[in-house]
């Protein structure tokens, strides 16, 4: 179930929302040409990432994507088709401030298509009228019941 379409326009809003779903994005296919440009841009060949016959022949079944890969996909998946929470409080700026906790659970099958699904654990405004929000981000893979990553993300926004 997708969170419901929101707008949010103030703090207090926002703040009305910690603990529960803020959003899901649509489905993402992982393809081959997609890991093999992250492992260019990172190089990490490894080769159940890049090696497509050999990875056929490990325990694996296949290749699979990066880990990081899929971290890296959080802030583009919160802009693929995203189901949810909106926010417009008139910004200056958001940043990404870093990461608490990162799991890498379920490896992702080149092929699959994954998806992002996004929970709020906190607001706090860390100096005034900088607020540090903190969400729980699940990348789930289409047909799997254990998701591919479960991360705590830590935002900023400079109002």
């Amino acid at each position: 179930m997708a969170a419901t379409e929101k707008t949010v326009t103030s703090i207090d809003e926002l703040k009305a929302l910690i603990g529960q779903e803020t959003g899901v994005s649509d489905w993402l296919e992982i393809t081959q040409d997609r890991v093999n440009q992250f492992a260019d841009v990172t190089e990490d060949h490894q080769w159940i990432h890049v090696d497509v016959e050999r990875a056929k022949a490990s325990p694996l079944g296949g290749p699979i994507a990066h880990g990081f890969l899929t971290l890296s996909l959080l802030p583009g998946l919160r802009q693929h088709g995203w189901e949810g929470v909106t926010m417009e409080l008139g910004a200056k700026m958001a940043i990404n401030y870093g990461l608490n906790r990162v799991r890498f659970i379920t490896p992702v099958h080149v092929g699959k298509r994954v998806r992002l699904r996004s929970k709020l654990l906190s607001v706090e405004e860390v100096q005034p009228n900088i607020y540090q929000t903190i969400s729980e981000n699940t990348v789930e893979i289409e047909g799997s019941e254990r998701p591919a990553m479960v991360a705590e993300s830590i935002g900023r926004t400079y109002l």
